[in-house]
């Protein structure tokens, strides 16, 4: 059985005598699907012309495309510098923390050295009274 979308040739040969001889050759198309195609295309194509025609931007359209493009710019710049000043803010109450600690450690040592010298002289005050008290008792006057 012919596929009907294939093209078809049929050949017709006629014998006469031996003087003439004829052929004939009939061509038949295979159908109209390339045709369906062609104009499917074609109404496609119109169709996006008037739409690429039709949808033109009016000039507020544009200038708003801009100031939306100008603000998010504005915005990428405020994160980026923010983001910065973070990271600076950061390393800075780091350095300051350090800072600290060792002020305190410096204090501490201030304090425990000072602590050593009160109490040393504290000891010394002390013996140095024991000391009063005895040469006060060694030469004090009899009492009656």
């Amino acid at each position: 059985m012919p596929n009907p979308d294939e093209p078809y040739v049929e050949k017709t040969v006629t014998e006469q005598p031996a003087t003439i001889r004829t052929e004939q050759v009939s061509y038949r198309g295979g159908g109209s699907a390339g045709w369906w195609i062609a104009a499917l295309v074609a109404i496609v194509a119109i169709v996006g012309l008037i739409f690429v025609f039709n949808n033109s931007s009016s000039p507020s359209d544009l200038q708003a495309a801009r100031d939306s493009g100008r603000s998010e710019a504005l915005i990428d710049t405020a994160t980026a510098q923010s983001q910065t000043a973070a990271a600076d803010a950061g390393q800075a109450a780091s350095r300051a923390a350090a800072s600290m600690s060792s002020a305190a450690r410096s204090a501490a040592d201030s304090a425990s050295a000072a602590a050593d010298r009160t109490a040393e002289a504290a000891s010394d005050a002390a013996a140095n009274a024991s000391g009063a008290a005895k040469d006060a008792a060694d030469t004090a006057p009899p009492q009656q």
